[in-house]
């Protein structure tokens, strides 16, 4: 992380000019977010394919498989809410770094335990229901830091290169990740992660930001939840929006968890193919968001985000 950034920045310094589908690059702490969570992303999805093949590998059952996916997100659908409210109060940046640090500990334990060869199922549940709580505070956090990162105008540039990054992390981690399951085992993968964490925390620590400032409170936590789900159930976009994500995740999601049972069982292929499975549903998902986000702001930008 510390050699990495700095050799980028002196040739934005210089001048160097950003396509404009690239133009919340630009931004000197939208740069650093972009660059860190690149790293860190990787090492997540490399994390992912070595749990998913460790699970498998205990247990051999697919139920298994559901369960710990389950028990990740279980958190995160009843947290969030609340969460969100708590998002509203503290400075972001102060949150992500938790929360980094958070996903930090989770790894470097998953990976002790699985290099000193005691590692359980349940060790890999806890363990999975104790990132989701991170996750339920970091989904909110992230998502609304780059209102302190860019202009207006350039959310939707920033949210889709943020999806890029997502995507093309999801391409590369998990094809590393499969590789280095198959040829030294889930641990370092595990401890790859941890030590990706780094790259994000570096990147929050070196950011410029103005003083936060907290809104003034219009009511107690729950009077603000309320207000929320309020608005929720009354503006038909951000509804629309929110069931389109909800159907995707019920019916579209879920065959990933399967994943590993088809590539040991069916293709026969191991860790090694079980990462490149991953990997594959990744370069749609890349080209999608490098896709929106050279668009630009065109008036339909709910059927972009829909397609």
């Amino acid at each position: 992380m510390r050699f990495f950034l700095p050799q980028i920045t002196p040739q934005l310094r210089l001048g160097m000019r950003w396509p404009e589908g690239l133009r919340s690059l630009r931004r000197r702490n939208f740069r650093l977010f972009f660059f860190g969570q690149l790293i860190s992303l990787v090492g997540s999805w490399m994390q992912t394919t070595a749990q998913q093949w460790l699970v498998y590998r205990l247990t051999g059952s697919e139920l298994s498989l559901g369960v710990v996916t389950f028990a990740s997100f279980l958190p995160v659908l009843f947290l969030s809410l609340g969460m969100g409210v708590l998002v509203d109060r503290f400075e972001r940046r102060r949150l992500l770094v938790l929360t980094q640090s958070w996903f930090l500990l989770q790894a470097a334990v998953l990976a002790l335990l699985t290099a000193l060869g005691v590692i359980q199922y349940s060790h890999v549940l806890l363990l999975a229901l104790f990132a989701g709580i991170g996750n339920a505070l970091d989904m909110p956090a992230r998502q609304s830091f780059y209102v302190d990162l860019v202009d207006r105008d350039e959310m939707l540039n920033a949210i889709a290169l943020n999806s890029s990054v997502f995507n093309g992390a999801r391409v590369i981690g998990p094809a590393i990740g499969g590789l280095v399951v198959a040829s030294m085992g889930e641990a370092p993968a595990f401890g790859l992660n941890a030590v990706s964490f780094l790259a994000v925390i570096g990147a929050l620590l070196m950011m410029r930001l103005p003083p936060f400032v907290a809104p003034p409170r219009t009511g107690s936590g729950l009077a603000e939840l309320r207000q929320g789900l309020s608005y929720l159930v009354h503006d038909r976009r951000v509804l629309g929006l929110v069931s389109l994500v909800a159907a995707f995740s019920v019916f579209g999601f879920p065959y990933i968890v399967l994943l590993p049972v088809f590539a040991g069982e069916v293709l026969g292929t191991g860790a090694a193919g079980l990462g490149g499975l991953l990997a594959a549903q990744g370069v749609g998902a890349l080209a999608s968001a490098l896709g929106l986000a050279f668009l630009g702001e065109g008036r339909s930008k709910g059927r972009m985000l829909l397609a």
